[in-house]
C-alpha cells in the first residue's frame, strides 16, 4: 500500500517548479491532490489531467493564498470537494530581488505577503478541520536563504526565515492535537528557471555544494512525502535542509 493512500493533500503554488514536483510526488505516494495556482489556467488544467492519470483524484483552484478571505474560500472549496484535508503544503512564493537601498516598499510587502502571510492564512483556514480531526501534517517550504541570508534578497530571506519561526510556533500550538508542522529548506534545485541559466553558471553553483551538484524536484518531493506520512509521526517543529550540504 502506498504511504499516503486515501489522504488528501492541498499544495499552494503547484502549477510549476518545486510545487509541481511536490504535488506529483504526493500523488505517486497515493494522495489525492488539491492545488492552487495564480494565473495560468491552461497549465493548471493540463497538470490536473496529468495528476488524475496517476489514478488519484486531483483538482486545481485559481486562488491567491496571500488574501485572507481567498484562502478561507479555497479551504472551504477543497473540503467540500474532497471531504477533508490531511496534508497542507505551503509552497506559494515569489522573489523580487534587489539591494535594500534600491528595494521598494511595494516589493518588500509583495514578497512578505505572498511567501509568509499566505502560509499563516492557509494554516489558520485549515486548522479548524485538522483540529476537529485531531490529525494532520503541515509542511512549509522555506529556503536555505532563510537560514543564511543573502545579499539582494532581504525581503525573500526575511519571509523564509519567518516561515521557520511560524513552523516552530504551530508545532507547539497544535502538537497536543496530533497535528505536526515541519519545514523544508531547499537549496539549489533544478527547475525551469535554473535550466535557463548557462552551463558555466550552473557549474559555478555546483562547486559551492559539498555534493557537487544541484538537487532535483524529486529529492524535495521525497522529503515532503516522508513528512506527510506516518513514517515521520514523531517529527514536528523541525526544518530539514534539502541542499546537498550547503547548510550544515
Amino acid at each position: 500500500m502506498k504511504s499516503l493512500q486515501g489522504k488528501t493533500a492541498l499544495v499552494t503554488g503547484a502549477s510549476r517548479g518545486i510545487g509541481k514536483g511536490i504535488a506529483l510526488g504526493l500523488a505517486e505516494a497515493g494522495a489525492n491532490i488539491a492545488f492552487s495556482f495564480a494565473s495560468s489556467i491552461e497549465k493548471a488544467v493540463e497538470f490536473e489531467a496529468e495528476l488524475n492519470s496517476l489514478g488519484i483524484k486531483a483538482k486545481g483552484y485559481q486562488s491567491n493564498a496571500a488574501d485572507f478571505a481567498a484562502a478561507e474560500k479555497l479551504v472551504e472549496d477543497v473540503t467540500k470537494d474532497f471531504g477533508n484535508i490531511d496534508i497542507l503544503v505551503n509552497n506559494a512564493g515569489i522573489t523580487r530581488d534587489n539591494l535594500i537601498m534600491r528595494m521598494s516598499e511595494a516589493h518588500w510587502d509583495e514578497v512578505l505577503n505572498t511567501n509568509l502571510k499566505s502560509a499563516f492564512n492557509m494554516i489558520k483556514a485549515t486548522s479548524k478541520y485538522m483540529l476537529k480531526a485531531r490529525s494532520g501534517s503541515i509542511i512549509n517550504i522555506t529556503s536555505v536563504v532563510g537560514i543564511t541570508g543573502n545579499a539582494g534578497q532581504a525581503n525573500y530571506a526575511s519571509s523564509k526565515a519567518g516561515m521557520i519561526g511560524l513552523t516552530k510556533s504551530v508545532a507547539k500550538e497544535f502538537g497536543s492535537r496530533s497535528i505536526r508542522c515541519n519545514a523544508i529548506a531547499p537549496g539549489y534545485i533544478e527547475t525551469a528557471m535554473t535550466d535557463a541559466l548557462s552551463a558555466e553558471v550552473r557549474a559555478k553553483w555546483a562547486e559551492t555544494i559539498p555534493l557537487k551538484r544541484v538537487g532535483t524536484l524529486a529529492e524535495v518531493a521525497n522529503c515532503v512525502v516522508f513528512l506527510a506520512s506516518d513514517n515521520s509521526s514523531y517529527i514536528t517543529g523541525q526544518t530539514i535542509n534539502v541542499c546537498g550540504g550547503m547548510v550544515m
